[in-house]
């Protein structure tokens, strides 16, 4: 602290642990930048200027002249605001996490395929096939950045995942992200448009992933993004407007899945002349696409019986309905679905997930770390009661998610349903101490089997 800072008692002993906060929006120093200081001790970030002079600039200025009392627009005395800056106005600041002082990645840090793929084995059940594609897809991707460079240059393999919804898809990127340790940034292709109309910006997922690492460029190099809802970005049949969120954002996608130097903004999502821009590099980025592609099936299906539809050679049409098609997915599929043939090529690594089986399922409930079972579990042993589910019951739970058809996804909300009067119920009574779980009690023709304690 300097000797006029002593001198003057307005200035506070612990103000490192404190940080500015944005007088329009609130948004603390550390989220929205750096922040710009105005007279009466008012600080602003850069968005809030810059939409505050976009306003000034919408005002016909010999009408402000004339006539004060214009809709919308108000005046401040600054004089007025040359007062004590409220408590409110500063922050403590966050403590820093351990992310800043990772140490810097190397090829040793990198698990082994095999390794990865039990790593995986915890927390997704079933899906081998894809489990083991992406173990070495990530493997040979970080081989690729962290390995000594020499005349064989070797090429990235960006990965496109392709699966029904609820078999995985986003939970296998999320568990490899933290089994790696890297950066993540999940970003909803649905949300990307062309430059110069409304949604989010094709550079946006990197200023995710850069937000992701801290801000920390080297970090984001070295990270994965995951673009979900990728088959949302089909071009359109038949369109007879203009496709701004489909074909129009594959093409934008192009540069960044090869490898190009894109300019993001720091701490904040969108760009203006007040915020500053870095520099990030691509090319050691990798990039996972999924999506659902509801229709493909149909597509490999006409494919498949394209041989003849008439006589003795023609194929039923039944005869593909109990084969798993996506896995005979074709890059001639692709492109009959919508997808452009370059942003295909920029996709080597092509995999499919399988659809969730009711004993898929079954294991879903309770076989993970952190299956949902044991999650209820976890919370009925603080009220010190058991809970057990019967087999039979199981299944039960299996089959109703088999009738939503979304997936693992419908567990959670078919358990929630059932439990909700348990978890209600069991926190009036301190004598219970055993609930089982039965198959009539989830058909609903009859309740759960509770004890009480000492029986």
């Amino acid at each position: 602290m300097s000797e006029m800072d002593k001198k003057n008692p307005d200035v506070d002993e612990n103000e490192d642990e404190y940080e500015k906060v944005c007088y329009i929006c609130r948004r603390p120093e550390s989220r929205c930048g750096k922040l710009i200081s105005l007279p009466g001790n008012m600080d602003v970030c850069a968005d809030c200027m810059q939409r505050s002079f976009d306003s000034i600039n919408n005002v016909n200025m010999d009408d402000l002249i004339k006539n004060t009392n214009i809709p919308g627009i108000s005046f401040l005395n600054l004089g007025d605001l040359n007062r004590e800056i409220p408590q409110s106005q500063k922050i403590k600041k966050k403590k820093k996490e351990d992310k800043e002082k990772l140490p810097e990645l190397t090829l040793k840090d990198i698990p082994a395929p095999h390794k990865i793929k039990e790593r995986l084995d915890e927390y997704v059940i079933g899906q081998e096939h894809a489990k083991k594609v992406i173990s070495v897809g990530v493997y040979n991707h970080y081989k690729r950045i962290l390995g000594e460079k020499d005349e064989v240059e070797i090429e990235k393999s960006n990965m496109l995942m392709i699966g029904p919804t609820g078999s995985g898809k986003t939970y296998l990127v999320k568990t490899l992200a933290k089994l790696l340790n890297v950066p993540l940034a999940i970003a909803d292709a649905t949300s990307l448009t062309e430059a110069g109309y409304i949604g989010d910006d094709i550079e946006s997922v990197v200023s995710k992933l850069l937000a992701e690492a801290d801000n920390d460029v080297d970090r984001a190099e070295q990270g994965i993004i995951f673009i979900d809802e990728i088959d949302k970005l089909a071009r359109k049949k038949n369109a007879t407007t203009r496709d701004v969120n489909g074909e129009s954002v594959q093409q934008g996608l192009l540069k960044l899945l090869e490898g190009s130097v894109v300019e993001v903004p720091v701490g904040s999502s969108s760009k203006n002349a007040m915020v500053p821009m870095v520099p990030v590099n691509t090319q050691n980025i990798l990039f996972i696409c999924g999506g659902a592609f509801p229709d493909l099936e149909d597509v490999i299906k006409s494919r498949l019986s394209r041989t003849t539809s008439m006589g003795f050679l023609a194929d039923l049409k039944d005869k593909f309905d109990n084969e798993d098609l996506l896995e005979q997915v074709t890059s001639e599929d692709l492109r009959e679905f919508g997808l452009i043939p370059e942003f295909i090529g920029r996709l080597p690594i092509v995999f499919t997930l399988s659809k969730m089986t009711k004993e898929m399922l079954v294991a879903v409930l309770k076989e993970p770390r952190n299956a949902i079972l044991k999650q209820y579990k976890k919370l009925l042993a603080m009220d010190e009661v058991e809970l057990i589910f019967e087999d039979s019951a199981l299944e039960a739970i299996a089959e109703k998610a088999l009738e939503k058809k979304t997936g693992a996804r419908a567990l959670r909300a078919i358990l929630e349903e059932f439990m909700l009067d348990i978890m209600y119920e069991i926190p009036k009574d301190s004598d219970i101490g055993r609930v089982t779980i039965t198959r009539e009690y989830i058909e609903k023709k009859g309740g759960p089997q509770i004890e009480m304690r000492g029986c």
